[in-house]
């Protein structure tokens, strides 16, 4: 009888440590912070490398101005060995993904890689001076405007009206 009285013991007292540490566990998941959300991606500054990128290019570099301040800028490139290769996304207020692309590589390569594969369509706009080609199909959807020495894309994952505010926005100055 004794040894069975032994293992009760044991066993509750497993039990109840068992529990403890779940309570534990409870309480510290409770109060620690939760993100449920996306990150909070940090805003970058982009004039140094527009200034680089505007200097070195063979071409007129583009980038926004007076788009709202709900769209933030976080991330940039310029590689100048690399076609001049320019790059500068954004964020949108409704949490999309609004990039411009600049190039004076070979188009057809380029565009492959600017608009993540789509494909042009037969729909066109007019929007400032620029006459802009809608892509669709690939990751992204696009407009894409060719001239003479480079390739411009405006690609994301936001709405073509996102994407034309984009496209209004950008100046070669």
């Amino acid at each position: 009888m004794a040894g069975s009285n032994g293992k009760q013991k044991s066993v509750r007292n497993m039990v109840l440590s068992l529990g403890v540490t779940v309570l534990a566990a409870g309480v510290i998941y409770l109060f620690v912070p939760h993100e449920d959300g996306e990150p909070d991606l940090p805003r970058v500054d982009y004039r140094v490398e527009l200034l680089t990128a505007r200097r070195a290019a063979s071409y007129p570099v583009v980038a926004p101005q007076g788009l709202p301040d709900s769209w933030k800028p976080t991330s940039v490139r310029f590689k100048g060995a690399d076609f001049d290769a320019w790059h500068l996304g954004f964020h949108t207020s409704a949490g999309e993904y609004v990039q411009v692309e600049q190039s004076a590589e070979k188009p057809s390569t380029f565009l492959e890689k600017a608009t993540q594969g789509g494909r042009a369509t037969e729909v066109t706009e007019k929007i400032g001076d620029r006459t802009w080609t809608r892509y669709t199909g690939g990751r992204y959807d696009a407009l894409v405007h060719q001239e003479k020495g480079a390739t411009t894309v405006v690609a994301g994952t936001g709405s073509f009206e996102q994407l034309t505010q984009m496209a209004q926005a950008l100046k070669a100055e």
